[in-house]
């Protein structure tokens, strides 16, 4: 994935390491990411599951997803990755009046369009289970969001 054009947008190794840590830490057995771009959070949170271990992964853009894919393949990951194409919300709302969802996640990990962070929010409440998590990236923006907006450090965030 270092060739293509929003390469940037990659889960650094550290991050993945992050969400494999806190995966094991909880137990986790049932999971979800909104944003999977090429898959390296969705590799590190596969290798992080037990083998009967699965992963909602959603992402508006399938061919960014199947650059990545060969990897989890290769790895032997493949089998507990349900891939959907297309928008979250309105899946998430499907599951949430389906009402089989409620609580069923243990970790949900969100790195998608930021404008709809909250939406997600207020759906993903309903859907993680009690005691389970949720991780949102890019939150702190490089520390801009505690900088003044006339920091220095704000004219080279550009998100």
């Amino acid at each position: 994935t270092a060739k293509h054009p929003w390469n940037l947008m990659t889960t650094s190794a550290d991050e993945g390491q992050f969400l494999s840590m806190l995966i094991k830490l909880i137990n986790a057995k049932n999971t979800m990411e909104i944003g999977v771009f090429t898959g390296y959070s969705l590799l590190a949170t596969a290798m992080a599951l037990p083998d009967d271990g699965k992963i909602l992964a959603m992402d508006i853009n399938r061919e960014n997803y199947e650059i990545g894919l060969p990897v989890i393949e290769k790895a032997g990951l493949a089998h507990k990755i349900e891939f959907k194409e297309g928008p979250a919300l309105p899946v998430l709302d499907q599951m949430i009046e389906n009402g089989k969802y409620h609580g069923s996640y243990d970790f949900i990990f969100v790195d998608a369009d930021k404008d709809n962070y909250l939406n997600y929010h207020k759906r993903l409440i309903d859907l993680v289970k009690i005691g389970g998590l949720i991780g949102y990236d890019n939150t702190l923006w490089n520390g801009s969001v505690v900088a003044p907006p006339d920091a220095p450090l704000r004219k080279y965030v550009r998100y």
